[in-house]
């Protein structure tokens, strides 16, 4: 009989390994999980009887080679490759398997995909319209996405925010990133004219019934959760670019894109966004280069 991966002994272990030691987000955490758990309903389906942690190499590369005939993307079956090498890793580390099965499995290369991003002129009609409402709802949703752009933190940075996280004496905002890395990042006059306006409607419909350490939260003082923060920003960036995605990460390309094009240094940036590498933060001198292409080549007579 199959043994569940879900129900394995250690399957609490190494949660709490990638939580505690590796210091993976809740959001990775889950993710996974469910790859782990649908490697587990493959060998189900195809009635391998084999606990998971014993699989061997050729079952694995079977199951990725049924993810490539399916419609998945080449990130996401990375993704998963990338779960299967934590598992083993953890495995082996314990001593309950004596070889990765995974050191014979190979990643497949994925085309560079350049993040998308709101053209300057789109933010500066965004900011400067008439597009917020002058209450608390329409004061949230411009303090969020102007956060966004101010700073280019990620949404599960936004929304862990607290007032105690705002330093205004210096203009500067505390998050708590991936693995659990703080920073401090600055923020403008301008986002804090911003910040104290909403401040002003949010504490005067605070009460002592609703109060919460948080700083962006729902119309009912509930701690606002991802779905309703995809939800304002995607009806705001609706109104102001064409770009297929239109969501909060869109918004940290965004912020990284103009400040490389204003001549901000790349080390700087990559401070700012939380990158544990520069590689990570070199795919905007990628965008920056396309775009100056084009424009020398719609521009040069003899381009």
């Amino acid at each position: 009989m199959l043994i569940l991966i879900i129900k394995m002994d250690s399957f609490d272990k190494y949660i709490d390994y990638l939580r505690f030691e590796k210091r993976m987000s809740d959001h990775t955490v889950t993710a996974y999980t469910e790859d782990l758990k649908q490697l587990e309903s493959y060998c189900r389906q195809n009635g391998i009887d084999e606990e998971m942690c014993r699989l061997d190499s050729t079952t694995l590369r079977e199951w990725i080679v049924s993810l490539l005939k399916s419609d998945l993307t080449t990130r996401s079956i990375n993704r998963k490759i990338s779960a299967l090498k934590s598992f083993y890793r953890y495995h082996l580390k314990i001593g309950s398997i004596k070889a990765n099965p995974m050191q014979k499995v190979h990643s497949p290369k994925s085309s560079k995909r350049l993040p998308k991003y709101v053209e300057e002129s789109g933010m500066e009609l965004l900011f400067s319209s008439d597009l917020f409402a002058d209450n608390f709802e329409g004061w949230r949703d411009r303090a969020i996405i102007e956060l966004f752009y101010a700073t280019g933190m990620r949404l599960s940075e936004l929304i862990n925010i607290k007032a105690e996280n705002f330093d205004l004496h210096n203009n500067t905002v505390k998050v708590l990133g991936k693995r659990n890395k703080e920073r401090i990042i600055p923020f403008g006059p301008n986002y804090r004219n911003v910040l104290d306006k909403y401040l002003s409607f949010f504490e005067e419909n605070q009460t002592e019934a609703n109060k919460t350490p948080y700083i962006f939260v729902t119309n009912t003082f509930n701690k606002l959760y991802p779905k309703a923060v995809y939800r304002i920003v995607r009806k705001y960036l609706d109104i102001v670019t064409t770009i297929d995605k239109r969501s909060p990460h869109v918004l940290r390309h965004t912020f990284a894109t103009h400040l490389l094009d204003h001549g901000a240094d790349i080390y700087a940036i990559k401070e700012i966004l939380g990158h544990s590498s520069l590689a990570a933060t070199q795919v905007y001198t990628h965008t920056t280069t396309e775009r100056l292409k084009s424009i020398y080549n719609q521009a040069h007579p003899r381009a």
